[in-house]
């Protein structure tokens, strides 16, 4: 009869511990399930889809420290194309420099003054002048904020009877600002300068 007893209390602490492990696994596999889930969700969050003339492109959300460097670099990109592309049309030329100035501060502001004082854009329409800006490269400097930038450019005079090219280096600090649907990168250039602009050669046509 005790060794009975003794087998029934055996079998008891083998089924209990058995119990313990399986409840321990069943634990182990609900938090497991419940920490992965939560690691698809947020990874699916992170993925955007575009419908762009009928298919589907996917973009991936990102921290705005990841993409300071790009977003800078077209900024800086974008305005000085819409401050140097011009055609011997006012309405467009003010569409441009308009599109430039909402993505500078002031310094944009005085230098386009200092422009039209000096007839510049009359001259541009009046005689039949295009440009146009190729960009060689855009330094951007992110270790100190405001962020400073330097711009390497070629612009292309097109005249009625000559093409002339220049050199363009300008510099500034770019800082952060609210987005918005005339500064879609959130950022500002300040104490934009102009530090060369000069021919480097002329082509008759």
């Amino acid at each position: 009869m005790f060794e009975q007893l003794r087998n029934i209390d055996s079998a008891f602490k083998y089924i209990r511990l058995f119990s313990f492990i399986l409840i321990g696994a069943c634990i182990f596999i609900c938090c497991f399930t419940v920490v992965k889930s939560f690691q698809l969700i947020r990874q699916t969050q992170e993925h955007i889809y575009i419908l762009s003339n009928g298919k589907a492109l996917e973009a991936y959300s990102a921290e705005r420290k990841d993409n300071i460097p790009v977003e800078a670099r077209d900024h800086v990109k974008m305005f000085h194309h819409y401050f140097f592309t011009l055609d011997p049309d006012d309405k467009m030329i003010i569409s441009n420099v308009t599109k430039a100035l909402y993505l500078a501060d002031l310094s944009a502001k005085q230098q386009y003054d200092n422009l039209k004082e000096n007839r510049y854009y009359s001259n541009i329409i009046s005689g039949n002048i295009s440009q146009a800006i190729e960009v060689d490269s855009i330094y951007i400097g992110t270790d100190d904020y405001p962020y400073y930038f330097r711009y390497y450019a070629k612009q292309r005079i097109t005249r009625p009877t000559s093409v002339v090219m220049r050199t363009l280096v300008t510099e500034g600090y770019l800082r952060n600002v609210a987005r918005s649907d005339n500064n879609s990168h959130g950022f500002l250039i300040e104490r934009w300068n102009t530090l060369e602009n000069k021919d480097i050669k002329t082509l008759n046509r």
